[in-house]
């Protein structure tokens, strides 16, 4: 019963955190170092059966991203209708420096 509490806490949280960034409008939101308005560069290399591998813009994003900050919504990326094996892989496809942290990996 507590994970699903915990899931679906996260789920609030990052839905809050939509709704801010819509609400904010022209100021720039973020989320572990990554523009909210910018995040949608790199959903079609996480959705999908098949899909295509990540661009340079969406490696951009990740190269500059708090991947321990974005293990914190890991439970939450399905409703959003993203893979989370396919999202923590994306940092090895984009030759990042800095590993995926053990807690984020399937």
């Amino acid at each position: 019963m507590a994970m699903a509490s915990e899931k679906l806490l996260v789920q609030c949280l990052v839905a809050t955190l939509l709704l801010i960034a819509a609400v904010e409008g022209a100021k720039e939101t973020t989320i572990c170092n990554i523009p909210l308005k910018k995040l949608e560069q790199c959903k079609p290399a996480v959705t999908g059966n098949n899909p295509p591998p990540p661009t340079k813009e969406c490696c951009s994003l990740i190269k500059q991203a708090d991947l321990t900050c974005l293990c914190n919504y890991k439970d939450a990326l399905p409703a959003f209708q993203i893979e989370p094996s396919r999202a923590f892989a994306l940092p090895q496809k984009c030759k990042c420096k800095h590993p995926v942290p053990p807690q984020c990996k399937p």
